[in-house]
């Protein structure tokens, strides 16, 4: 099974980074509070850039699996959310931060989008952005498939297809794979950008920027 993985790892980095059109690579994760402080921005860069240039999403992995509980984080995230906030204008609801028992597993979101993605690769980015929204914004559960087939509903996603995927053992190594996509990318922090140009790869941003300042460097490339 480990082969296999390493396999279909290598298989699935040669299919994204030799896409023959040229790509923006967003690499994030919809519970990466900068990555939702980035939302906006990522939204007029996807506009600016029509579909000239496509911007798809691979899931980074923040804290899949993780263990730590809000008990443990809380008082570090607020700092960090009241920062965010203050810097991009997205609101963030503290409710959560008072649930001591709730785990940072960031897997189960990540792996909703993966699931979109295979549904329709042309809703992802929106589905991602409406995930961060239920968990910063409404506090919603994203440990609970509900939170997922709820949206999914509201963008006439097909409710009974996402169970059976998001469920399956075939997703789940999906998402591990995108983790994995992201490391062979050597990226160390979200959100961040690679562009396909061509045969060459560029290193647009690593962390948050507004998107004027991406947008100029895209251009001039």
């Amino acid at each position: 099974m480990k082969y296999i993985h390493i396999f279909l790892l290598c298989f699935l980095f040669t299919t994204v980074m030799n896409a023959q059109q040229d790509t923006l690579y967003y690499i994030g994760d919809p519970m990466c509070s900068w990555c939702y402080g980035f939302a906006p921005e990522v939204t007029q860069i996807q506009n600016e850039l029509h579909d000239e240039i496509p911007v798809e999403i691979v899931l980074g992995g923040l804290r899949p699996n993780g263990t730590q509980t809000m008990a443990e984080l809380g008082d570090f995230l607020k700092e960090h959310w009241d920062e965010i906030e203050e810097l991009t204008g997205q609101i963030f609801q503290h409710d959560i931060l008072q649930q001591k028992e709730f785990i940072y597993n960031t897997e189960p979101a990540c792996r909703a989008v993966v699931v979109v993605r295979q549904i329709d690769a042309t809703k992802t980015l929106e589905f991602y952005k409406a995930v961060q929204t239920a968990f910063y914004r409404y506090n919603e559960d994203v440990h609970s498939i509900d939170t997922y087939l709820d949206i999914a509903q509201q963008m006439e996603i097909d409710t009974a297809q996402f169970r059976t995927l998001y469920e399956s053992d075939a997703m789940k190594m999906a998402t591990e794979l995108d983790f994995g996509i992201a490391q062979q990318m050597g990226i160390r922090g979200f959100p961040s950008l690679v562009l396909k140009k061509g045969d060459e790869y560029h290193l647009i941003s690593n962390g948050y920027q507004k998107a004027s300042v991406i947008l100029e460097k895209i251009n001039s490339l």
